[in-house]
């Protein structure tokens, strides 16, 4: 898989030393169970850079620093590749300071999210970041989309692991759906509404209508659009309603914070906290014998395992698509 990326990539205008990174990136993303930031997504990556939308030569490029906090300016490059450096950057500010803050604008789709609070806590970093969209989901009471679903990721290093949790502001991210779709499965619980104005578990009506349903209801509508409002101020780059006006998703806004946890006066004590904490959490009593409780991130371990010994699963349809590019 990562072989094919790489040979892709090459032939639209990346360097063989960014190919093999952005291919590593989409090949992991699948290898860990994202398919839907994998190889589900890969074929809309290079139409986009096609298209111009994606500049495979583009470098990020310093707009303004003071103390710990940077702002940089992605120039249209690729979006998962200004978010590795970001993430590399914003390490390294927490080494120097503590704490560091890179906020990132004019940049494109990170894919997944996780990706960089794994690449942060594997260097002993706690992680925080977030992105903002296109109008994809409603004000809560409303009903055409004018907020983002935002994706937001927390990473904190554990047991040589870490726990990393990466959501959307919607229940189901768009990908998600999509995969449902391509399965002919139906989703868990409800993701949003259908064109009636009804809540469903219809993967196919939501993606129809564009009304996804915020987590948390009213709480999740909040939250996107006050990091939709941090993503533009911090970057002085677009907003969602900015990128939306732009009929393609591109330009985003991206926000990435690090804190160097080696800084705190009780770090030699900060694995037994976490690991008291994670131990509490786990004697939790299961609603039946088939559930297990895990921590965020968890799964994806477990994943990551099972796919290197049998091989990831791949939708034959989105491979051959994939060949032919």
């Amino acid at each position: 898989m990562r072989s094919e990326f790489k040979r892709i990539l090459i032939k639209y205008g990346f360097t063989p030393e960014k190919a093999d990174k952005c291919a590593d990136i989409f090949t992991r993303n699948s290898l860990e169970g994202v398919y839907s930031h994998g190889a589900n997504r890969f074929h809309r990556f290079v139409s986009n850079i096609k298209d111009g939308y994606i500049k495979p030569d583009a470098e990020p490029t310093m707009i303004h620093t003071t103390g710990s906090l940077e702002q940089w300016d992605g120039n249209l490059g690729p979006g998962p590749l200004n978010a590795s450096f970001a993430t590399d950057r914003v390490m390294e500010l927490a080494h120097e300071n503590g704490i560091g803050l890179v906020a990132l604008a004019n940049t494109n789709h990170w894919m997944r999210g996780g990706t960089y609070g794994w690449q942060a806590a594997g260097k002993g970093c706690v992680f925080i970041g977030w992105t903002n969209t296109e109008a994809n989901m409603p004000a809560w009471g409303a009903k055409d989309p004018r907020l983002g679903n935002n994706p937001l990721v927390f990473a904190v290093p554990f047991d040589n692991k870490a726990i990393v949790l990466d959501f959307a502001m919607s229940q189901y991210s768009y990908g998600k759906m999509e995969l449902y779709k391509l399965e002919g499965k139906k989703l868990p619980f409800p993701g949003g509404f259908n064109k009636t104005g009804k809540l469903t578990t219809d993967p196919n009506g939501i993606l129809e209508t564009r009304r996804t349903l915020p987590v948390g209801y009213w709480k999740g509508a909040g939250l996107s659009l006050i990091l939709d409002i941090l993503a533009a101020v911090l970057s002085g780059g677009f907003s969602t309603g900015e990128i939306t006006a732009r009929k393609v998703e591109y330009g985003l806004s991206q926000v990435f914070i690090a804190i160097n946890l080696k800084s705190l006066h009780n770090y030699p004590g900060v694995e037994k906290t976490i690991h008291r904490i994670i131990r509490s959490f786990k004697e939790s009593e299961p609603v039946d014998n088939k559930t297990e409780i895990r921590y965020p991130g968890e799964n994806i371990i477990k994943t990551r395992t099972e796919n290197l010994r049998i091989g990831i699963p791949v939708n034959s349809e989105i491979w051959k698509k994939i060949l032919t590019l």
